[in-house]
């Protein structure tokens, strides 16, 4: 097959990350080619749904440090378009405070927010009833509020960095253009697609949530496991009612593993309707390919008994539901792993590699990251916490 392309870097892996990283790439000056498996601006990735939630509470302060520091891109991505990328609502955490879970636990979110001096306000389970339309919670549990948390219009966001790549002199996009072999020759890595023969002497992957299926084809694999989460919309009864983004800590109650999260209405994702999702499953699934787009029926059934229990103001009977695929690492609470390839994979140093957990807040970050990766080898933030590769990789033969 006739090489047809060769560019600086080759971005595997079109979706939010991958055109992040373009965007950053070729604004250095780098010649950008982006492969895509699917279409562009597919709903085949990570997560379900065009919202995201941005939140600055996590349990670890380097987590905290890093949102905030995405705050400086998000403001440079928004130049790029007249039309909003984030629903500014606030972020609100509550519950058990005993609870730790794959988002973390209440307290030491507190503490980490102190630790990098970002304002929040403690509540208690009476405040959180009064202030934000929950009800008939325990009277044990406690929340903190975050005032900067937002939904973020993913389908904006990827349509933003879409069309500047597209009209980017330096960059060059292709979709339905699956990997199907890599080597290296000559100095430069070529990848085969459908669609001809691509090259560059260096490679960044986003995959998504399809890690194994692109990694094996450079002769290693990644420690991770698969949640398809039930997601659903709830139409408002009243209009007047409006929640921040949220999550809930609690305990498992049998099957129910009884953590929820939810969205805002807004009038760019099903207005009049609010999302609210599980985020826990019954049974992990062992490879993406398992995905189902149709919910686990008891999943949605905990999440719609969680609505009719405790929030106000919304018809319990779930509507338009949808499935949430995540790949996340085996290692608790590192979910997001951002590394060079492993050693034994030729010129290894040349391809770096952001794969697994939730990454939607951080997109025109790591975007940056990803590019000064690439680019000089080295990134200015701190992304020691993410470097596990030597934890996650597993050579194949």
């Amino acid at each position: 097959m006739k090489t047809n392309n060769t560019s600086d870097v080759l971005v595997i892996g079109g979706g939010p990350l991958g055109l992040a990283a373009a965007w950053q790439l070729s604004g250095k000056g780098a010649r950008v080619q982006v492969l895509e498996q699917f279409n562009f601006a597919n709903q085949l990735g990570s997560s379900a749904g065009v919202s995201r939630q941005f939140r600055i509470p996590y349990p670890q302060s380097y987590m905290v440090r890093l949102v905030t520091q995405a705050v400086p891109f998000w403001e440079q991505l928004q130049t790029l378009t007249p039309r909003p990328l984030m629903t500014k609502v606030g972020t609100l955490w509550f519950g058990d405070p005993s609870v730790k879970s794959t988002e973390g636990n209440i307290g030491e979110a507190e503490k980490a927010l102190k630790a990098e001096r970002v304002p929040y306000t403690s509540l208690t389970s009476a405040q959180i009833q009064a202030k934000y339309h929950f009800r008939d919670l325990p009277k044990t549990y406690v929340g903190l509020f975050q005032a900067d948390g937002a939904s973020i219009n993913l389908k904006e966001t990827i349509h933003t960095l879409l069309e500047w790549n597209r009209r980017a002199p330096g960059v060059r996009l292709s979709e339905d253009s699956p990997a199907q072999h890599i080597s290296w020759r000559s100095g430069m890595f070529r990848v085969r697609t459908p669609q001809g023969v691509f090259q560059a002497p260096k490679l960044v992957l986003t995959p998504g949530p399809f890690p194994n299926s692109l990694f094996k084809l450079l002769g290693f694999q990644i420690q991770a496991t698969w949640w398809c989460m039930a997601s659903a919309y709830y139409r408002k009864t009243r209009p007047d009612v409006q929640y921040p983004t949220w999550f809930v800590f609690q305990n498992p109650v049998g099957a129910n593993g009884n953590q929820f999260y939810g969205f805002p209405e807004v009038d760019w994702n099903y207005p009049g309707y609010l999302r609210v999702a599980s985020d826990f499953v019954m049974q992990p699934l062992t490879a993406p390919e398992q995905r189902s787009l149709i919910p686990n029926p008891k999943e949605l059934a905990y999440t719609a008994q969680w609505v009719r229990d405790h929030m106000t103001g919304l018809d319990p009977d779930p509507c338009y539901t949808s499935t949430c695929l995540v790949s996340l690492s085996t290692i608790p609470n590192k979910e997001i792993l951002l590394d060079h390839a492993p050693d034994h994979v030729p010129h290894h140093e040349d391809i770096v590699i952001c794969t697994t957990g939730w990454a939607g807040k951080f997109v025109p970050l790591m975007g940056r990251i990803l590019s000064d990766l690439t680019l000089d080898g080295k990134t200015p933030y701190d992304v020691a916490p993410f470097r596990l590769g030597h934890r996650f990789f597993q050579k194949t033969s």
